[in-house]
């Protein structure tokens, strides 16, 4: 059998040989010397960095220009009639504290003889609701739930002192 260990120790000691010092180099040298004695050359200093102040967006909690604007229908308040006024000493249901604008309906589920409008807030949850919860900012009280949209009454200030009934619908988020 062959033995290949002297043949690979003598072909080191070649490689190692040829990477000793030699005096092919001295052009080099005598370049890097005369580089090393020019003068040295002035760098200019970096240029202030100027500091932005920083860019708060504030309409993130907005309706999106690209979605359909949410119905609005006015009820006209007759003279004569029933005054109307919120219940303010009612428990406000968990939608209550976020605007109209601010939900949006993602879909409908039925359980026997219930429908439930599913309602996503403006953090991301997803609610049930039927028809006499109470949803949105101005005292809302679901009237009909339907497949594709939500009928509420809101009752709002009419600028007057006294307060107006305002139909209101929710239609179906198109995503969905």
């Amino acid at each position: 059998m062959f033995d290949r260990r002297p043949w690979m120790a003598m072909m080191a000691l070649l490689f190692l040989t040829a990477c000793g010092p030699s005096a092919d180099y001295a052009d080099l040298d005598v370049f890097m010397k005369n580089v090393d004695a020019k003068p040295k050359g002035n760098i200019k200093p970096l240029p202030p960095i100027e500091t932005v102040p920083p860019f708060s967006y504030l309409a993130s909690n907005q309706r999106s220009p690209f979605e359909p604007p949410v119905v609005l229908k006015r009820v006209e308040r007759q003279s004569g009639g029933p005054k109307v006024e919120p219940d303010l000493n009612r428990v406000k249901q968990y939608l209550e504290r976020y605007s109209i604008s601010q939900l949006s309906m993602v879909g409908t589920l039925a359980q026997g003889d219930a429908t439930f409008a599913l309602v996503q807030d403006n953090d991301g949850g997803v609610h049930r609701v039927q028809v006499g919860d109470f949803i949105g900012a101005d005292h809302g009280k679901v009237r009909v739930v339907g497949e594709t949209s939500i009928e509420l009454v809101e009752i709002v200030p009419d600028g007057t002192g006294g307060w107006v009934e305002r139909e209101r619908t929710v239609a179906l988020a198109n995503g969905a």
